[in-house]
């Protein structure tokens, strides 16, 4: 079978991050951590100093308050800004964005036509949603591309953001559900470790060892999941002995309603995203 055919980062990119809050500073972590983009030709810029100094001190890369400076200076443009100042920062670098550049923005629920209506027609604008476990370089990200992106900007920012996690393309329309799941999936993750971790601290076990074996229960089991590619419900059934502790645990976990609550969270964040972005657009 023919090897998948690889989009190549050209050399010598420049990558801009307006805001350098803990996304910026995953994403120019993982460029510059895999040898894709060197620091030298990475800027950012934030009204914060100390979010400037933190990112400067900890990765080398070039820091400044001025948003126009960053965009001028990149070829990629990151809009890793609270949404609700999305529209002021793009009215303010708008005549700065030629058709040469890229812009990405991770503004959870901004629609890409809010983005676009900001920016020069024409305008490659890609719309990513990326999650909080890219500080680790573990992120699941989904991007859509606007209206004038083309698909190797889209492939381009996917080798991008594969150095921090995994991506796959999708559709705008997607990216709500995506929000919904793996968004805000994180702190489901987070609440299921505490919550075994307090059955295991129940049953007798230490606070510190409690965490730590349900953590890395639920990262081997994602692992399983990914690297496997059998269906989660498979492997579940290989770890149910008949007549065996697993079985009965899922008996109580059935009893409780714990998938329906699962289906529950995602399906209310997923509706949350949507009511947000409509908000951005009225």
């Amino acid at each position: 079978m023919a090897s998948e055919k690889k989009t190549k980062i050209p050399e010598n990119m420049s990558v801009g991050f307006i805001g350098a809050g803990r996304m910026a500073q995953a994403m120019a972590k993982g460029f510059i951590s895999a040898g894709v983009i060197k620091a030298e030709h990475i800027f950012a810029s934030d009204t914060d100093q100390r979010m400037l100094h933190t990112i400067q001190k900890d990765l080398g890369i070039n820091t400044t308050m001025d948003n126009i400076e960053v965009v001028t200076k990149s070829d990629l443009i990151v809009l890793a800004v609270k949404p609700n100042v999305v529209s002021s920062v793009l009215k303010e670098v708008s005549s700065t964005v030629s058709k040469s550049k890229i812009v990405v923005s991770i503004a959870a629920g901004i629609p890409l036509s809010a983005i676009e209506k900001y920016l020069p027609e024409g305008s490659r604008v890609i719309r990513v949603m990326p999650n909080t476990p890219a500080l680790v370089q573990a992120a699941a990200s989904v991007l859509a591309p606007g209206c004038a992106a083309s698909q190797g900007d889209a492939e381009l920012v996917i080798e991008l953001l594969k150095c921090i996690g995994i991506a796959e393309p999708g559709s705008e329309k997607l990216l709500d559900a995506v929000t919904g799941l793996s968004g805000s999936g994180p702190a489901y993750a987070f609440m299921a470790i505490e919550a075994l971790s307090d059955g295991g601290v129940k049953m007798g076990l230490p606070r510190d060892l409690a965490i730590k074996l349900a953590a890395q229960t639920l990262l081997g089991a994602a692992k399983m999941v990914l690297e496997t590619g059998k269906h989660p419900g498979e492997l579940k059934d290989q770890v149910c002995s008949p007549g065996g502790t697993t079985i009965a645990a899922m008996h109580k976990l059935e009893k409780a309603g714990f998938r329906a609550a699962l289906i529950d969270a995602v399906e209310a964040a997923t509706l949350r995203a949507k009511e947000l972005g409509e908000s951005e657009t009225k």
